[in-house]
């Protein structure tokens, strides 16, 4: 037979908190009383030490279910933001697509135009303009 304070120490708990499980238990009235200790027998015991394990098992259960809440609501703020991150990236991809969309037309219609004008021929060239590049680049005048 044990004391409370020795079960306790044994689980490293506290007195009250062995006490308030033999309340929890109902195992207040079957204790004895051996001078001013209560005496716990073997089966009384067990039923103690089952009742703290079963708590420390679901303490522990609630532990790691918290602990994966918290991972994953990290997970799914770091994976809206990656989201968020890449919805910005695409915006910006389509515009510059839309710019380089515009560019290319203007550079078709450009293109277009200048097939459709005639090249002059060299001999549109006035005498006035023929003398101004002599002068300019040192030649006689044709």
């Amino acid at each position: 037979m044990k004391t409370i304070k020795q079960i306790a120490d044994e689980l490293g708990v506290s007195k009250q908190a062995v006490r308030n499980q033999i309340a929890n238990l109902g195992l207040q009235s079957s204790l004895r009383k051996n001078g001013n200790q209560f005496a716990i027998d073997e089966q009384q015991e067990a039923l103690i030490i089952q009742a703290f394990q079963k708590k420390t098992q679901s303490e522990n259960a609630n532990g790691l279910q918290t602990e994966l809440v918290t991972a994953l609501q990290s997970s799914l703020r770091f994976m809206e933001q990656e989201n968020e991150f890449l919805r910005r990236q695409l915006e910006a991809k389509d515009e510059q697509l839309e710019r380089l969309d515009r560019r290319l037309a203007e550079a078709q219609i450009l293109h277009a135009d200048t097939k459709k004008m005639p090249l002059l021929p060299a001999s549109t060239e006035t005498t006035s303009e023929r003398n101004f590049f002599a002068r300019i680049f040192g030649k006689k005048a044709r």
